[in-house]
């Protein structure tokens, strides 16, 4: 039954199951009822002498007792409540269910609604006082209504975090906002907010960047975007600023190039990627198509014989004992000339039948140098391709030891350690000698296992992929050389329709194509390690490190998203200690967190003014665990329970 109650007759009742409040959300909440009075009835429960014992909005009944204290309102103020009956425990129960099945405004509800209000004619400081907030909290709201859209949503239905959306308005610029966003929808390491506030504030790119290159400066600047320079940049490491225009020039060019590309080429479609390699994510529902190298003209053929007889001719003078040192550095320097010459006869790119071509595509990536290159590998949306044209394959897509006083999440450990994996995989990749050794020594070193496999072999190398599900760092060196390898496979074999087919056709391959997949099936079998004791330790792993004389920092550099973001702020300062020494780590001991992350970065990667000897070593180092024995002894140990030549020779064959 509804009653108008005189306030001096109602009092708290015992059993209100809420026993503790907030003053400061209490002082506003009187607020509110002073603006705008009471806008939910009390529960109350007829009590002794008159009185009426409130069962449900006892921080109500508190409010109005306030005022009436101040003199806004008169104590006989009427108060409109709720009369109930019932045993003492149904009461209780219902004053339970009045405080506990609440649900708080969502931020971007409360956002749109100051908004509304302030469209209205309302001003920041009425809002704030008639409501009981501060003035800041109310410019806060406002400042989420004005996030991009796709933030903004994001926010309201629950894919980002309070702290996140700010982080996004930590600027104005909501096509910046949105850039951001879409950026690290693919992300994959952990998105903090520090993480987003550092990208809306400081991201830029070198005028070296791939998109830099492919866009020019002259239409950049034509387009209104902005670059900075410092004393001493040049125009390859100068900073350009407007990341999201950049990025839409970048992406109309290999638009028009991938038009021209799919007309050029007589192919359904070309898709651009402004990556510089095809990710598994690009081709997932896609089928491969079979294809063949461009066969040899009779001249060509004629040519490599000749080639091939020189090779011959200059050989014989090499392994001839009674050869001069003259004859020897001339026949070498000739061997090197004819080995490139064979080389550029026998590297043919793949070609399609002119009858696939009408439902084939390819993509177009952002090469490293700037310039939009076709992958000479194609694929088509159908799933059934006639007999004749054989057979398509679907892609696929401890020990308990004590840290040294900082220890890793195990997330970042995992992440570290099939980064790592990536570095050895992508040097046994291309040491066929060396993955053959590893292989048949595994063979061997695992014929007391039963595998029961009804096959025509025992032999058993899948692809591993990682402690950590669906982690793939698409922007390290190692990373991207894998796939760009993998790419670059000899796949003719596979349109074979019987597994007889395809091993004959497999055979019949160069020597260098299936050293490549001897390679390629060994690498991609390792597993993710550290040089560290527990459960990602694996001393044979550092063995081949040692074999290949792997330079881990020439293949992975420690960022803010990939590692300092992401480990205490004293192990940064350590890092920092070992490339600078006391004057680096004073320098930037009182930032906060996230400019630490940013500024460690920017080191670490050799873009900043300093002695060349800091520079340097900013450059070689890496976290002890980042190591492979024979090029450092690492003697860390971690907890995760708790918070050369060779390398010059891989990089040419992988770009």
């Amino acid at each position: 039954m509804i009653q108008s109650i005189s306030l001096k007759k109602l009092v708290p009742s015992p059993r209100n199951v809420r026993k503790t409040s907030d003053p400061a959300a209490d002082e506003q909440l009187k607020t509110d009822i002073a603006a705008r009075g009471l806008l939910q009835n009390l529960v109350v429960r007829k009590a002794k002498r008159g009185k009426f014992e409130v069962e449900a909005g006892g921080r109500r009944l508190a409010a109005l007792q306030a005022l009436a204290e101040d003199g806004t309102l008169a104590k006989t103020h009427e108060v409109t409540c709720l009369v109930i009956e019932g045993e003492e425990s149904e009461v209780r129960e219902a004053s339970l269910a009045e405080n506990f099945q609440r649900l708080a405004m969502n931020p971007a509800d409360e956002a749109q609604a100051f908004s509304a209000i302030i469209e209205a004619g309302g001003c920041v400081e009425d809002v704030a006082r008639r409501f009981g907030l501060t003035v800041r909290f109310v410019e806060g709201r406002l400042r989420l209504a004005a996030l991009a859209p796709c933030v903004f949503e994001a926010l309201a239905d629950g894919t980002i975090t309070l702290d996140m959306a700010k982080a996004y308005g930590a600027i104005s610029d909501a096509d910046r906002q949105a850039h951001v966003y879409a950026e690290l929808q693919d992300a994959w390491y952990q998105i903090t907010p520090e993480t987003i506030r550092r990208m809306v504030l400081d991201a830029s790119v070198r005028g070296s960047d791939p998109r830099a290159v492919l866009v020019g400066r002259d239409a950049y600047l034509a387009a209104g975007g902005r670059i900075e320079r410092e004393l001493f940049d040049d125009d390859a490491s100068e900073s350009w600023i407007d990341i999201a225009l950049l990025e839409d020039l970048a992406h109309k060019a290999m638009d028009e190039a991938a038009t021209k590309s799919a007309q050029e080429q007589g192919l359904a479609w070309v898709r651009p990627t402004l990556g510089n390699y095809v990710s598994h994510d690009l081709v997932e529902g896609l089928n491969r198509l079979p294809c063949e190298p461009v066969p040899m003209t009779e001249q060509e053929a004629q040519e490599l014989g000749e080639l091939e007889a020189g090779y011959d001719r200059v050989a014989a003078i090499l392994e001839d004992e009674d050869s001069d040192e003259d004859e020897v550095a001339k026949a070498e320097e000739e061997l090197v000339a004819i080995d490139r010459a064979m080389r550029a006869l026998n590297d043919r790119p793949p070609v399609l039948a002119d009858d696939l071509k009408a439902d084939a595509g390819a993509f177009l990536v952002l090469s490293r140098n700037g310039e939009p290159a076709l992958v000479p590998q194609f694929y088509t949306e159908s799933e059934v391709i006639s007999e004749d044209d054989g057979v398509v394959e679907p892609v696929a897509v401890g020990t308990e030891t004590k840290g040294r006083g900082n220890s890793l999440s195990q997330r970042l450990l995992d992440e570290l350690a099939m980064q790592r994996r990536d570095i050895l995989a992508i040097h046994v990749a291309n040491d066929p000698a060396l993955a053959l050794d590893f292989m048949v020594f595994t063979l061997a070193d695992a014929d007391g296992q039963d595998w029961r496999a009804k096959k025509a072999s025992t032999i058993s190398g899948s692809a591993e992929t990682g402690p950590v599900t669906g982690f793939e760092a698409k922007d390290a060196p190692a990373s991207a050389a894998l796939a760009e390898f993998a790419g670059s496979l000899d796949e003719s074999w596979r349109s074979g329709e019987s597994d007889v087919e395809r091993f004959e056709a497999f055979r019949a391959l160069s020597h260098e194509a299936r050293s490549a997949w001897l390679g390629h099936v060994v690498s991609r079998t390792l597993v993710a390690s550290l040089a560290c004791e527990g459960e990602r330790s694996a001393p044979l792993h550092e063995a081949i490190g040692g074999l290949l004389e792997i330079e881990t920092a020439h293949w992975w550099r420690p960022t803010a998203a990939n590692y300092f973001d992401r480990v205490a702020k004293a192990k940064t300062l350590e890092a920092l200690d070992a490339a600078g020494g006391p004057e680096l780590v004073s320098r930037y001991s009182a930032s906060k967190k996230a400019e630490l992350a940013s500024a460690a970065e920017r080191i670490f990667s050799g873009n900043f003014i300093g002695e060349a000897g800091t520079k340097e070593r900013a450059l070689a180092w890496v976290p002890d665990i980042m190591y492979f024995r024979g090029t450092a002894e690492p003697d860390e140990t971690v907890d995760p329970d708790e918070n050369d030549e060779s390398d010059v020779e891989i990089t040419e064959q992988a770009a």
